[in-house]
């Protein structure tokens, strides 16, 4: 149980409404972009997100549970489903010649395609349900302020 320096204040309304919302908010959006990858692409919000962070490593490979981490799954559903995106020819999975238990999962040409391929709906989808709704604040310190909670977690 942490210990604080000083007594913990109560929420305002305010803030216990904003607090509210956007846990709220973080289901429902993330719900949505789910839905709308697997109505127009027959592909998850995990499966694309898996494709994105491979697509972004150097040389498109990421050690398993590097992956899990950026993906926010275990690393048993990763290796699920990257199991199921091998089966597709998406991602290959190769031993690390330095760790023999180790493994990276490694984006193919053919998974970067498909990455390409739903990106205009995953775009349409953040457009839609999460960045429209932001016109007129302060983009830099929205996300400065989400970072500084992310950050406070794994302190």
């Amino acid at each position: 149980m942490p210990s604080y320096s000083r007594p913990v204040q109560p929420l305002t309304p305010a803030e216990e409404t904003l607090f509210r919302t956007w846990l709220r908010a973080a289901r429902l959006i993330r719900r949505a972009f789910d839905e709308d990858l697997e109505r127009e692409q027959r592909m998850s919000l995990h499966e694309y997100s898996v494709l994105m962070h491979l697509s972004e490593a150097p040389e498109r490979r990421l050690r398993m549970g590097e992956l899990a981490a950026a993906v926010e799954m275990s690393l048993s559903g990763m290796t699920r489903l990257v199991t199921q995106l091998e089966r597709l020819g998406f991602v290959e999975r190769c031993r690390l010649e330095s760790d023999g238990r180790g493994a990276n999962a490694v984006l193919t040409d053919r998974g970067f395609a498909r990455l390409e391929e739903a990106y205009p709906t995953h775009l349409a989808s953040v457009r839609r349900h999460f960045a429209d709704h932001l016109a007129g604040l302060d983009i830099a310190e929205l996300t400065r302020a989400l970072a500084a909670c992310a950050d406070s977690t794994s302190a």
